[in-house]
């Protein structure tokens, strides 16, 4: 039987209950909600209205306000964030011939229906595929250099806040990477069995609520 996949807005109750007990630094970087004016505005100039899941994810946290390792590789962006970088994506892509899949790549550099939503501590962007088909809403990466990367993507982001949700409340990692706290209070997600960052010392992450 398929596992029941928690609404975003379920998965961040939990996230933020978890993050307000155990690491309320981070928990105060989380934004508050989005309103349903900027998150028009942002649909109006992708020109497509953004997934329901990502939608209902801006209702519980307009991104971040500062870079933040709440997520495993994510760090949210805002709307206001989500639209800025689409914009200079569609320039740059529009200026370098960008938005065509090259003959050795499946993918273009970038694409008009691609939402980005966060970014990593690199700065790629992880985006949200919305190209008619059966994998519309999957999650991928778009790097600086290279194309569009969808290899084991998320089916779509209710996944991925389902999955986070599930480690911090029960244990366990998201495709294994595993919470830690760090010395200076925040959050940290790393490979099983990691005990520094950067030469500090790192401590697992408790599991679930006192």
């Amino acid at each position: 039987m398929a596992q029941q996949i928690l609404p975003p807005s379920e998965s961040w109750r939990l996230i933020d209950a978890w993050l307000a007990t155990h690491v309320a630094a981070d928990f105060a970087l989380l934004n508050p909600p989005a309103t349903s004016d900027e998150i028009r505005h942002a649909e109006r100039i992708l020109g497509a209205r953004l997934p329901g899941d990502l939608a209902e994810s801006l209702r519980c946290h307009n991104g971040v306000s500062a870079w933040t390792s709440v997520l495993p590789e994510q760090s949210p962006l805002a709307v206001s964030g989500i639209v800025e970088h689409w914009q200079t994506c569609m320039t740059v892509a529009a200026e370098n011939d960008g938005l065509t899949a090259r003959p050795w790549d499946d993918e273009p550099w970038w694409h008009p229906l691609w939402v980005p939503w966060a970014e990593s501590a690199d700065g790629a962007t992880q985006v949200i595929d919305l190209r008619p088909g059966p994998e519309a809403g999957r999650l991928g990466w778009a790097g600086h250099s290279g194309g569009g990367d969808f290899t084991d993507s998320w089916p779509d982001l209710s996944s991925l806040l389902h999955a986070v949700a599930q480690a911090l409340a029960e244990g366990g990692g998201v495709r294994g990477l595993h919470p830690y706290l760090t010395t200076q209070g925040g959050t940290w997600w790393d490979e099983e069995n990691c005990f520094e960052l950067n030469g500090q010392p790192l401590r697992a992450a408790p599991v679930g609520l006192p």
